[in-house]
């Protein structure tokens, strides 16, 4: 091996170590890897950021454009309306719901389309008395495969798609991975189905219903300040710092003169005579009752003491990437001045209360807000979290649907038929979203999950270099001395094998990046069809079943689900099994060896 290969591996190595332990997001890994890559010279200083103007990174980014123009005019919301009805039998709920999750993520990213519909399972579960853990990961699951139907279904297919344009001259069209992604997304959405969910432990399948999340009982009081009491002259921000430290105990509000003050209450000086509303156990409640001077009001059981006319609860769920991600809410003074409240989150099942505003906030957590009806749907934007009761925080234009599926529409067909590039017909269609407002202008890059353009754009670049170097042909050498003497089809299965393991618990877009040349140098070694090969790169790097880190929709489902890391396998190995065994043969029907 040369020195720049020793070097390339040693920088995939790396990241592939911190990819995996999450410790750090991974549009940070990978950016600090571009710059290293660069610093010791492997990446030419021209090509440094070439990534980020990549046909594929522009796609995606339109992509998610487009998807929340489509989430906007409620074209799946009236989609699901006609679709689900709690009184179907788990069976035909779970077909149904997964059919439509898959029909929708062909259309449009999958991570969107599993955020539209996860209110509707959860209601649903509700509604019949069943536990949501029964039906999510089966959604989950169906999401992740009709991406696989589309060229825009998946970041995976997108990157494929540019690399064989760049590397054979032109890519995959819109319907070109349709044959086999849609036989695996049919065979997969029948598991998940009739089997799938029965393969959960039991003890999930009795799991209480969404609501059972957060249970305020006992945790709400409300204290009177009297004459003379240590509490007064300070504020309500002065007495929380201390108090959060010893006890969990947070002021949710501020009363007087029995009319709730505003979120600015907070920072003014409490008087004799005002009612603070606290939220904490009821010994840290006596506790600082007693510290402050304060009297014990008649205790409320139950969240209606939180619900004054101007103040709702929400429950939150934080897709990885959001912007709340890795920061806790001590630290966003801007919702605070909101009046926007942490009260409650719960982490893979298990209820969290205490210091919960000095707790960092992960990907799949939920968290139970408390603030002003009117703030909390901002609050929610900046924070990029997604509700888990049925939508309500913006304003459906249902009077758009039709126009904007046909103008979404009319993009697709254009660039099927080649009359415009695909970039070209998204970007326009994007713009006919904005110009429409279908999406606000205010929404437009907030709908751009930025996190994964940076991965792309910085991982593209380090792929590129390790192409150049050779680096490709002596991992495809590696494969090829596993499998010798075998057969096109056995080192087809291997890599499909190896790319799906990979994407279990890497981001599947990195994987896809790295796969993707790799594939190519094999099957010119064979001297066989490259279309084969890409094909099988696009599937595996998309089907990551096994854990809730190879995807992100495993990650939005563990909270709401309940469900514990060891979960994903027991649903997710047979159907990664079964996946390669539909796959495989229809790769070698549709493009032969």
């Amino acid at each position: 091996m040369t020195q720049d290969q020793i070097l390339l591996f040693s920088l995939l190595g790396l990241l592939f170590i911190f990819l995996i332990w999450g410790r750090w997001r991974y549009d940070l890994v990978a950016f600090a890897g571009l710059v290293l890559a660069l610093v010791l010279g492997l990446v030419p200083v021209d090509k440094a950021f070439s990534g980020f103007g990549h046909p594929a990174t522009v796609v995606i980014a339109l992509v998610l454009i487009i998807s929340r123009g489509l989430s906007n005019s409620g074209v799946v919301e009236l989609v699901a309306g006609y679709m689900v009805d709690a009184k179907r039998s788990l069976f035909r709920h779970i077909t149904i719901m997964s059919s439509l999750a898959a029909a929708l993520s062909a259309v449009m990213n999958n991570v969107a389309a599993l955020a539209l519909l996860m209110p509707v399972d959860l209601q649903a579960a509700k509604a019949a008395k069943r536990s949501a853990a029964l039906t999510l990961m089966p959604l989950s699951f169906a999401s992740i495969l009709g991406g696989l139907i589309t060229l825009i279904g998946t970041p995976p297919n997108i990157v494929v798609a540019a690399f064989r344009d760049e590397a054979l001259g032109s890519p995959f069209a819109m319907f070109d991975f349709a044959p086999v992604g849609l036989a695996a997304a049919v065979v997969g959405v029948l598991y998940v189905a009739l089997i799938g969910w029965r393969l959960l432990p039991r003890d999930r399948a009795k799991q209480g219903a969404p609501e059972a999340l957060f249970e305020l009982k006992d945790y709400i009081a409300e204290l009177s300040v009297p004459e003379g009491a240590a509490a007064v002259g300070k504020s309500l921000a002065d007495l929380e710092n201390g108090a959060e430290e010893e006890a969990g105990l947070q002021y949710l509000g501020l009363i007087r003169q029995g009319n709730r003050l505003p979120a600015g209450a907070r920072f003014l000086p409490i008087e004799a005579e005002d009612v603070l509303v606290v939220q904490a156990s009821p010994e840290a409640i006596e506790k600082a009752a007693g510290a402050l001077g304060l009297t014990l009001m008649e205790e409320r059981q139950g969240a209606e003491v939180l619900k004054g006319k101007d103040l709702e609860l929400m429950e939150v769920v934080v897709p990885e990437g959001a912007s709340i991600e890795g920061r806790s809410m001590l630290f966003t003074p801007s919702l605070q001045n909101m009046g926007v409240r942490l009260l409650g989150l719960s982490r893979q099942g298990t209820r969290v209360r205490q210091r919960l505003r000095r707790l960092r906030i992960r990907g799949g957590d939920i968290l139970l807000l408390l603030g002003p009806a009117v703030a909390l749907p901002e609050a929610c934007h900046r924070m990029g979290v997604l509700p888990l009761a049925e939508r309500g925080l913006q304003v459906i234009q249902r009077d758009k649907a039709k126009l904007a599926v046909l103008i979404f529409g009319a993009a697709i067909v254009l660039a099927s038929v080649g009359l415009l590039y695909l970039p070209v017909a998204l970007a326009a269609a994007a713009l006919l979203f904005v110009l429409l407002k279908i999406v606000p202008l205010r929404e437009l890059y907030p709908s751009v999950e930025w996190s994964v353009i940076v991965l792309l754009g910085s991982m593209i670049p380090i792929g590129a270099a390790l192409e150049e170097s050779g680096g490709t042909a002596l991992l495809a050498g590696g494969i090829l001395y596993l499998t010798e003497g075998a057969e096109a089809w056995v080192v087809l299965t291997v890599l499909m094998v190896v790319t799906m393991t990979l994407s279990d618990v890497m981001n599947n877009t990195a994987t896809a990046v790295i796969a993707a040349p790799v594939a190519l140098d094999l099957s010119q070694r064979l001297e066989v069809n490259a279309d084969a090969f890409l094909m099988t790169v696009a599937v595996a790097a998309s089907c990551a079943f096994l854990t809730p880190i190879g995807h992100k929709n495993n990650t939005l489902i563990m909270g709401p689900g309940g469900y514990r890391f060891g979960d994903y396998w027991r649903m997710g190995l047979p159907l990664e099994i079964l996946i390669i065994a539909v796959s495989v043969p229809m790769i070698l029907l549709v493009w032969p060896l």
